[in-house]
């Protein structure tokens, strides 16, 4: 029996019942993912496997550092196939790391390859994946439909002129792609020349000068408008933690004229700063209906010395462990006394905040629509299996499971739609032992039936109203 089999993950006959008879074949909204529009929009041909699987992947990336491959081998200047050894090499090493699970579901889903990847299968599998990225089968777009995917939202700056996604409506391919509302560059005043830098590329997408921190928001809200033509629903936000120091604006429009004069804020100014510009993103937010999105934890660029060679996102990322509750219920709290708070996804890196996070989604919903405020899938470093299943047994503790928008990609890559699978083998699995234990009734099976095609789908559907 291939590793890959149909009782993957399925623990149960309840779970095997659930996953073939409810979960599997339902279509995939990626609400939130980091593929290029560009990429998509050009219909990108890959010239080989190692750009597919291996360009811009840091999770890779770190795994193939662990294992002692030099830098060269990874985003150095080594051939395609020295690159694909090195990961082959390396993937035995990584049994029990998601990356494993991750790459053979990949193997067979995409490629139909059962193989296990190893040092002797390498180039087998390296001259057969190559073959089929020749075909037009295997382009972008084509990769793309081939998982059902409905919808794809894109993580998209302000001033984005959007063009690719402009033409993607212009020449559809089976799948809707829109762009989602990213304004952390909007609101990166620690650093006073990169800032000014943006602001004079966010006011010239915006046709205006942007000298206060009134206009800042004048130009933001025209920019949102326009993303909302373009089809937008939501916004994503990722920061350390969350703002709620008081101000008043006169204090805001002296931060930011200090900003524009090259000081850079001190730690007061900097939260009173953050503190306005996500009240006022969340403000628009509610205004025009869309569903907003807190990624908060992450601890960015840590090893300096990477970080002057290669840049950003290159995986010296880690976990961030600043306190979240108070700011963040401070927060939503004056969001709600203005009747200002729209539909709400929290997600935390840190899984001391998974009963946090929780708690806080769950204190300020109104009962205006189901599941308004929830608690998101697991999040990079716990977008595995022991994440997945401590989140879902968390929102299903202190909330309604029932209620949630199942997975997301956060990728950029074009084949890492197999993680919906992954996710929902999961999702049947916590149901199955749950049903094989006599936790939930065997007799409620058409609504857990029921239930699982919502998380899987339809709540996002929904939720979105994509």
């Amino acid at each position: 029996m291939s590793f890959i089999n149909e009782v993957f993950m399925l623990s149960n006959d309840f779970a095997r019942e659930l996953y073939h008879g409810s979960a599997e074949g339902m279509p995939i909204i990626d609400y939130h993912c980091h593929l290029s529009p560009q990429e998509i929009a050009e219909n990108i041909q890959f010239s080989d496997i190692t750009q597919l699987w291996l360009g811009g992947d840091h999770y890779k990336w770190r795994a193939l550092r662990a294992n002692g491959v030099p830098e060269d081998y990874i985003t150095g200047g080594r051939s395609s196939w020295e690159k694909f050894e090195k990961w082959a090499e390396t993937m035995p090493y990584a049994m029990r790391n998601p990356l494993y699970h991750w790459s053979h579901l990949e193997l067979k889903r995409v490629f139909g390859i059962d193989k296990l990847l190893k040092p002797e299968t390498a180039r087998e599998i390296y001259e057969e994946c190559n073959a089929m990225l020749a075909m037009e089968e295997f382009r972008g777009q084509a990769l793309i439909r081939k998982f059902g995917v409905e919808v794809v939202c894109t993580t998209d700056d302000p001033a984005d002129d959007l063009r690719w996604h402009r033409r993607i409506s212009l020449e559809p391919f089976g799948t809707k792609v829109l762009p989602a509302w990213r304004p952390d560059k909007a609101m990166a005043i620690e650093n006073p020349k990169t800032y000014v830098a943006y602001l004079d590329r966010l006011g010239e997408a915006a046709d205006m000068e942007i000298d206060s921190y009134a206009g800042l928001i004048e130009a933001l809200r025209k920019r949102h408008g326009f993303f909302a033509s373009m089809g937008c629903k939501l916004s994503d936000h990722g920061m350390e933690t969350f703002s709620s120091a008081d101000y008043t604006e006169r204090e805001i429009e002296l931060i930011f004229k200090d900003v524009l004069m090259g000081k850079v804020p001190d730690a007061a100014g900097l939260d009173k700063f953050r503190s306005a510009f996500l009240h006022d993103m969340a403000v628009m937010d509610a205004e025009k209906g869309w569903a907003q999105q807190y990624h908060v934890g992450p601890l960015r660029n840590n090893n300096e010395k990477m970080f002057r060679l290669i840049g950003p996102d290159t995986g010296f990322d880690a976990i961030g462990d600043l306190p979240v509750a108070a700011a963040g219920h401070k927060f939503f709290s004056r969001l709600a006394m203005e009747d200002k708070l729209a539909k709400t996804i929290l997600y935390c890196l840190n899984p001391k905040d998974n009963a946090v996070m929780t708690a806080m989604a769950y204190t300020f919903n109104d009962g205006t629509f189901p599941g308004k405020m929830q608690f998101g899938s697991g999040w990079w470093f716990l977008d595995q299996e022991d994440g997945m299943r401590k989140q879902l047994d968390t929102l299903s503790f202190m909330g309604l499971l029932s209620r949630f928008v199942g997975m997301l990609t956060d990728s950029r890559s074009f084949i890492s739609y197999p993680r919906h699978e992954y996710f929902r083998r999961i999702l049947c699995d916590v149901l199955g032992r749950d049903l094989e234990l006599g936790k939930l009734p065997e007799t409620e099976m058409p609504f857990i039936h029921q239930m699982v095609k919502d998380i899987s789908y339809f709540n996002a559907k929904r939720y979105f109203d994509f």
